[in-house]
């Protein structure tokens, strides 16, 4: 069934889901690099919690950007 919807889409249509899914995995990639990268005290919190929230789901990652990092 879900096949079928899909092919229903237009071209456009298609390419904005697929668009929102790759911007949405190089902001988790993103996030998950920076926070193994950085040393302990330039992260508020545990790096470990802010893995768990970068999965959840797409405000996980800009989350960590604006409010994990210590700039």
């Amino acid at each position: 069934m879900a096949k079928k919807k899909w092919s229903k889409l237009s071209t456009l249509k298609r390419r904005g889901v697929l668009l929102s899914g790759a911007v949405q995995f190089a902001l988790l990639v993103a996030a998950l690099a920076d926070i193994w990268r950085r040393p302990k005290e330039e992260i508020r919190g545990d790096k470990r919690l802010w893995t768990a929230v970068s999965f959840v789901n797409f405000v996980g990652p800009i989350a960590y950007f604006v409010f994990g990092r210590r700039r």
